[in-house]
């Protein structure tokens, strides 16, 4: 009589279930906790907690870490820590590096599906202060320091660096999102060329 077949084991913190539930199970929890506690004081290990699963679950599912997640449970259309330094490699000094910005957000805004987590970021920022604070600092960690380590060092590089972005998505808003003309129906290569004198006078040194 043939032996029974041995039942798969289950790996170490993996509930069962098929993995899309339980990556969803882990991003319902992501979502609960950015909101009630804003993005610096969530923790990998305060999501496992929530979805009552074990941290290695949420390694294994999101190996990116907490930016991963919030890129994941936002339904951002990028994750910065894998496309920002490919968007930056090799720029030869900081008026490449203003030109690369410029047109990673408007090829990020001028689409009306990857722009729309972005808008609702915008929208739950302006009415809650939790929700401010973590677009804040996923901001100010996951997109403006990248840009900066491609700079030259200075005590107010990070106001550079706010001053160019605020300039940036100003304009994106205004064109995509509120349509001002001519703006909105302007070719995006001359609103670029207007803009970058502008950009590339906040990172000179």
């Amino acid at each position: 009589m043939p032996a029974a077949a041995e039942r798969p084991r289950r790996g170490r913190g993996r509930p069962a279930g098929g993995a899309a539930n339980k990556a969803e199970l882990i991003l319902d929890a992501a979502r609960r906790e950015f909101a009630a506690s804003g993005y610096d004081a969530v923790s990998l290990r305060g999501i496992a907690r929530a979805a009552a699963v074990d941290p290695a679950l949420v390694h294994h599912y999101f190996p990116g870490g907490k930016e991963a997640v919030f890129v994941a449970a936002m339904q951002l259309p990028f994750n910065p820590a894998e496309v920002l330094p490919r968007v930056f490699a090799e720029a030869a000094d900081p008026d490449e590096v203003a030109e690369r910005m410029v047109r990673f957000i408007f090829s990020i805004w001028r689409e009306a599906d990857s722009r729309a987590p972005f808008l609702a970021l915008l929208r739950s920022a302006t009415g809650s202060e939790t929700a401010a604070e973590m677009m804040r600092a996923f901001v100010a960690q996951a997109l403006f320091s990248r840009v900066a380590e491609h700079l030259p060092p200075a005590p107010d590089l990070a106001l550079r660096v706010n001053l160019a972005a605020a300039h940036i998505i100003g304009v994106v808003l205004m064109r995509y999102v509120i349509g001002v003309e001519p703006l909105a129906s302007a070719a995006e290569d001359e609103v670029i060329e207007r803009m970058l004198p502008a950009i590339r006078g906040y990172f000179a040194a």
